[in-house]
């Protein structure tokens, strides 16, 4: 029963499923319980947390991932699904708390100064939430020493910058020259991402890495804190 009960968390994460009345991404309405009610019901069951996050939640997310590399899904469907994670997320929490389970790392996210975009923000945020990881979600269009402050008084392990636009990548470079010379630099490794960044510029402005999705992202952020 467990191992069907996972199987079921992990496919309605798939079809982005976060309730019973969600059409998910094929649209198709099935009145089926979705991944809240699937993850209530493992935990009534005392499915251990390891199993639903694991082999529930985060295999569903690998599948999205290679369904969107493949270009059978795209990024509106890698939000849906995310969406999904993240209900479920928010049933298990609380028994994440009571159990004192210690995050894999924490991490300090925002969309740079004079960028709205939050999309993919929003998305990397909540699979880094799924992997295990604290996120503080700075938010969209933040300055470059509104970062500075939150690196100082969050201490994260990681920092990751997202621009949409062209015209804000360059304040990347001005928050890791912040970080420079506020002597934060080597106390936090930076990642960027977003459609105009690339590996190429990420080595430009001396960030540690670039992450071209957030399927991606996770996989390096993994690396990084280990």
């Amino acid at each position: 029963m467990n191992n069907e009960l996972i199987e079921l968390i992990k496919s309605n994460v798939v079809k982005g499923r976060r309730t019973c009345d969600d059409e998910g991404i094929d649209e198709t309405p099935s009145g089926a319980p979705g991944v809240t009610e699937l993850t209530r019901e493992a935990l009534e069951q005392k499915i251990p947390l390891e199993e639903i996050l694991n082999k529930g939640l985060a295999d569903g997310l690998d599948i999205v991932g290679r369904k969107f590399e493949s270009g059978e899904y795209f990024i509106p469907d890698m939000l849906i699904a995310a969406e999904a994670v993240s209900a479920a997320m928010k049933v298990l929490s609380p028994q994440l708390i009571k159990e004192g389970r210690e995050s894999k790392g924490k991490i300090l996210i925002a969309t740079v100064e004079g960028d709205q975009h939050d999309i993919g923000k929003n998305l990397v945020a909540t699979m880094m939430r799924g992997a295990g990881f604290e996120v503080i979600d700075l938010g969209v269009d933040v300055k470059a020493e509104k970062i500075i402050e939150a690196v100082k008084s969050n201490n994260p392990g990681i920092l990751g910058l997202s621009a949409l636009l062209t015209t804000t990548m360059q304040k990347m470079k001005e928050t890791i020259d912040l970080l420079e010379k506020n002597n934060l630099r080597s106390k936090v490794k930076v990642i960027i991402g977003g459609a105009p960044t690339s590996t190429q510029f990420a080595k430009q402005i001396g960030a540690d890495a670039h992450c071209k999705d957030a399927f991606i992202g996770v996989e390096t952020v993994k690396a990084l804190f280990s």
